[in-house]
């Protein structure tokens, strides 16, 4: 029997205007379908006018403009229900759906649903719900004592996987599927005997008491930083906030 992570996944990213997952906007973003390792991956890649302007740091991120975006991006709306949709997709097909960071792209993805008058993201998958992998969630457990970042970039460096051009939501969303890959053959004795759903179920768990931990290092250090336990989405704000 194939183990999970020989076998289909998908995988999301976006690329925003900052950080901030209740104010800040989706400008670009990619689903990548990867039937099997080494197969010819099928990328969906979306261009978003968000509205606003694009702040001078986000755009020395990411490389997206306001002129650009303006002259060659799509509205909103229609971006985030397809983008929405192709998630659905994945999830009654029963494919495990990657994304580094997920309470970031998710609840942002979110959010802009709501915006838009589209729902939350939870009315676009139906009864059948998404199966996150988290790269970062699962490096941080399986290997909690190494020392070092582990965003992206320093993953796929740990893991020899191939990032040619970090900051494309594309490439980004490629590069964490085969992260998710190189974890699971390097953690196989741990992992192959798991479903995606007791893995989702267990990173769920996994995040929180990283979120404990880190947030304890933040009191620590007398930094005035909260850390959201919740994984893979962030529950919506109350109206009042």
């Amino acid at each position: 029997m194939t183990c999970w992570y020989e076998g289909p996944l998908a995988a999301f990213d976006t690329e925003t205007t900052g950080v901030d997952v209740e104010t800040d906007r989706i400008v670009s973003a990619a689903v990548v379908v990867q039937d099997a390792p080494g197969t010819r991956p099928r990328v969906s890649r979306w261009l978003v006018n968000p509205g606003v302007p694009v702040p001078a740091g986000a755009t020395a991120v990411h490389g997206l403009t306001d002129e650009h975006l303006q002259r060659t991006g799509r509205w909103p709306s229609p971006v985030m229900e397809e983008i929405a949709r192709a998630l659905g997709e994945q999830a009654v097909r029963g494919v495990p759906l990657v994304v580094m960071n997920a309470p970031f792209d998710l609840t942002l993805l979110d959010r802009e649903l709501r915006r838009h008058r589209d729902g939350p993201l939870e009315r676009w998958l139906g009864s059948a719900p998404l199966r996150v992998l988290d790269p970062r969630v699962l490096d941080k457990q399986l290997d909690r004592y190494r020392k070092g970042r582990r965003t992206l970039t320093d993953l796929c460096a740990h893991y020899a996987v191939v990032l040619d051009e970090a900051h494309d939501a594309g490439a980004d969303a490629l590069a964490a599927l085969e992260v998710v890959r190189a974890v699971g053959r390097r953690f196989a004795s741990r992992l192959e005997r798991l479903t995606p759903a007791e893995l989702h179920a267990l990173q769920t768990q996994w995040h929180a008491a990283q979120a404990r931990g880190l947030q304890a290092w933040f009191a620590r250090s007398g930094t005035p930083e909260e850390v959201d336990p919740s994984w893979p989405l962030r529950p919506e704000l109350p109206a009042a906030a």
